[in-house]
């Protein structure tokens, strides 16, 4: 069976940044990527675009992209949007070998052990770190938790993650890129017409089409 790879978040708006992370972990380890956007986010505050037009501007993004896909799975559930209870969901259906990778930036990497059942998570995924310039880290700067469970997890070469079904920890190096979703948001509200070159053409004129991310 194929890794599959789930890329998580608000997406608030998605952006050229989430793309590029989207397909470079596609390309390098040969996998689909499933955007699974958060319906209530637990980790942030309320978003500014509701999760309908969040996942309509994720369709409008991926539109011609193959190999990226939408898993609605947390958007479907009520309650905040734990990664657990999404992980346990799709191991339940794909079946206890199939190889599973959670896409995560580096900083929601090194925040892991204040995730909700994050060792239980771990064990039932690999981990793939979307690592931009300016957000590399050196294994000593693992927080203590991960550090103690780090030996013989990180990998070199993307084949283990699509060989086993968890428990893997690889670095997928990316070019910098300028694009954040709540720069993006900001430079709206400012009305600054730059933000439209952050987002897919489709994009930005859903957001202008909405009115979305002005000042309300």
């Amino acid at each position: 069976m194929s890794l599959r790879i789930q890329y998580g978040g608000s997406f608030d708006p998605v952006h050229r940044g989430h793309l590029a992370i989207a397909r470079a972990a596609r390309d390098t380890l040969q996998a689909d990527v499933h955007f699974m956007p958060a319906a209530d986010p637990p980790h942030k505050g309320p978003t500014g675009a509701d999760a309908g037009e969040r996942l309509a501007m994720l369709r409008l993004a991926i539109a011609d992209e193959p190999g990226l896909a939408i898993d609605t799975r947390e958007l479907q559930r009520a309650g905040p949007s734990y990664s657990i209870d999404s992980v346990l969901e799709l191991r339940a259906a794909l079946g206890a070998d199939a190889p599973l990778a959670l896409l995560l930036g580096a900083d929601s990497f090194l925040s892991l052990p204040h995730w909700r059942h994050w060792q239980a998570l771990l064990a039932q995924v690999h981990i793939i770190i979307a690592e931009r310039p300016g957000s590399a880290f050196a294994q000593s700067d693992l927080p203590p938790a991960l550090a103690a469970i780090a030996e013989g997890r990180w990998q070199n070469s993307p084949q283990p993650l699509q060989q086993t079904a968890a428990g893997y920890w690889y670095r997928l190096s990316l070019p910098l890129r300028p694009e954040s979703s709540s720069a993006l948001r900001r430079t709206v509200q400012q009305n600054q017409p730059h933000w439209r070159e952050w987002t897919p053409p489709a994009v930005a004129r859903y957001i202008d089409t909405h009115q979305l991310y002005r000042a309300r």
